[in-house]
């Protein structure tokens, strides 16, 4: 079986998989990184959204062999003691209901703020239109990344 080495909150790990294997069932079952979430299996729903060098990517449809030397960061990652500005602007707004789809809300809203740290609302929705959520909390996920926007913590 191959060896691929990958980087992933700042962690080196070499595992051997089959290279076509998607990324999250690395994190999730090999890796032991069960915050990123499977919904929907085919990249439409955002619910598995990492970082790879900054950039938001569904792993549930990349395979492992796209992520060799790039930089992966997961929800875990963000901030292993949850005190990341969007973390606790989540908890502060109250965006979660069920909570399924929020490290892929997180992700997602985190690439979009180190892009453009101001962004528009026009710009967030944008940005967030991708990430489906059952609960239809939208509202307080624009809320809680204007919030940080804002300066709140």
């Amino acid at each position: 079986m191959p060896t691929i080495a990958l980087t992933v909150n700042e962690i080196e790990y070499v595992v051997e998989i089959p290279t076509d294997m998607p990324l999250l069932w690395v994190l999730r079952d090999v890796i032991g990184l069960t915050g990123t979430k499977y919904s929907c299996g085919i990249g439409e729903c955002g619910a598995c959204t990492v970082l790879a060098e900054g950039e938001p990517q569904r792993s549930c449809i990349k395979p492992i062999s796209d992520f060799e030397g790039v930089a992966i960061t997961t929800i875990e990652g963000l901030s292993p003691d949850g005190g990341h500005p969007l973390q606790k602007a989540w908890i502060e707004i109250g965006v979660s209901e069920c909570g399924f789809c929020q490290p892929g809300q997180l992700m997602t809203a985190a690439a979009l703020l180190e892009r453009n740290p101001n962004p528009n609302t026009e710009e967030i929705i944008r940005a967030m239109n991708g990430n489906l959520c059952r609960c239809g909390s939208y509202n307080r996920i624009q809320q809680a990344i204007q919030h940080v926007i804002q300066g709140g913590d």
